[in-house]
């Protein structure tokens, strides 16, 4: 069984919670909370698997309540709020604290509305349940700081690349992604990424990393080049994929259905760099639920690149890189203490 405790300051809306979830057969409702107050003193005794927690509550709000948690008593956690809309930064906050997922509450109408997304609701609480947390440390500045960022400048045009990155990540990829980014020199070589986000959410979450990083950090547009000290981001809600024009990368920014279930799909970025770069490409699968990017590393490998996959023990959900390692798509296994080290000069051992 599931265990699921809810936590939301109105009644009808932890009633109809309960009423949704306890009536699946692997789920079941251990507890409720008007306020996180109240909740932590409920985990006390109570070992749920995973909590649903609005943002706006009385004595403490679900955000500060968020990071608590994962400091001393990781849980995976679902934000179910209506300040959580696409692309706000409440929303961008709640995954950065360690949200393994957001759903958006209406402002009205909620019991329709959890009715009607019973299926999201319920597919959610079972994915989050499979998450791996490990305790997050208060937020510190990363490495080089601002005199990292202050050094930054802008590489020029005239630059090209035969070497290229590219990573794919999920559930627990924002912080990942942080982690990896603020690592890498001004002067590594450039990367393309997807991370599972809907529309409107990935332009602030580029503009974040780029305020952090010593590179270059933006949302992708069509036609963008990819060249040393810059990351390029899939856009929410549009595929990324590279192309090779003479001696420079440049990535095409374009809609079109869901593949391996996801727009951005790892699967179409990883699968365009083994046609465009092959061994000069190198491939990273991170974080994240399910199976997206495992066949597209796999092709990576088999046009000469080089693959690589976040381990169990550093991943929030090990979904991605085990579904990758089954299909015998990497070639090594790393820490995301690692990554960093293996990309960052890629270019350079060509």
């Amino acid at each position: 069984m599931i265990k699921v405790m809810i936590v939301d300051d109105s009644a009808v809306v932890r009633s109809m919670l309960r009423e949704q979830l306890a009536s699946e057969p692997d789920i079941e409702v251990v507890g409720v909370a008007p306020d996180p107050l109240f909740a932590l003193q409920k985990l006390k005794t109570l070992c749920p698997d995973v909590l649903v927690v609005d943002v706006e509550m009385p004595r403490m709000d679900g955000l500060t309540f968020l990071r608590q948690l994962m400091q001393e008593n990781p849980i995976p956690t679902i934000v179910f709020s209506s300040l959580a809309a696409q692309g706000s930064a409440i929303a961008l906050d709640a995954m950065d604290a360690g949200a393994v997922a957001i759903l958006c509450k209406p402002g009205m109408g909620v019991g329709q509305f959890i009715q009607e997304q019973r299926a999201q609701l319920v597919q959610t609480v079972r994915q989050a349940a499979g998450a791996r947390l490990r305790q997050v440390a208060a937020r510190q500045q990363a490495p080089g700081g601002s005199t990292a960022i202050q050094a930054r400048s802008t590489l020029t045009q005239s630059q090209t690349t035969d070497a290229i990155v590219a990573l794919g990540t999920s559930t627990g990829g924002t912080r990942a992604l942080e982690y990896l980014l603020t690592r890498l020199p001004r002067d590594c070589t450039g990367l393309v990424i997807v991370q599972h986000m809907p529309a409107n959410f990935t332009r602030q979450f580029a503009q974040r990393l780029n305020a952090a990083c010593a590179i270059e950090v933006r949302e992708a547009q069509d036609g963008d080049r990819v060249i040393p000290g810059r990351a390029l981001i899939a856009p929410g809600g549009l595929h990324l994929s590279v192309r090779r024009n003479g001696a420079q990368y440049q990535v095409q920014v374009q809609d079109g259905p869901p593949v391996s279930r996801h727009k951005p799909s790892v699967d179409v970025l990883f699968r365009s760099l083994a046609l465009a770069a092959g061994r000069n490409a190198v491939g990273v699968i991170m974080t994240g639920m399910g199976d997206d990017g495992a066949r597209g590393l796999k092709a990576m490998r088999e046009a000469g690149a080089l693959t690589l996959a976040q381990d169990e023990a550093s991943c929030v959900v090990f979904g991605m890189p085990k579904e990758a390692i089954r299909l015998g798509a990497v070639e090594q296994i790393c820490s995301l203490d690692e990554i960093p080290q293996r990309i960052a000069h890629f270019g350079q051992k060509l």
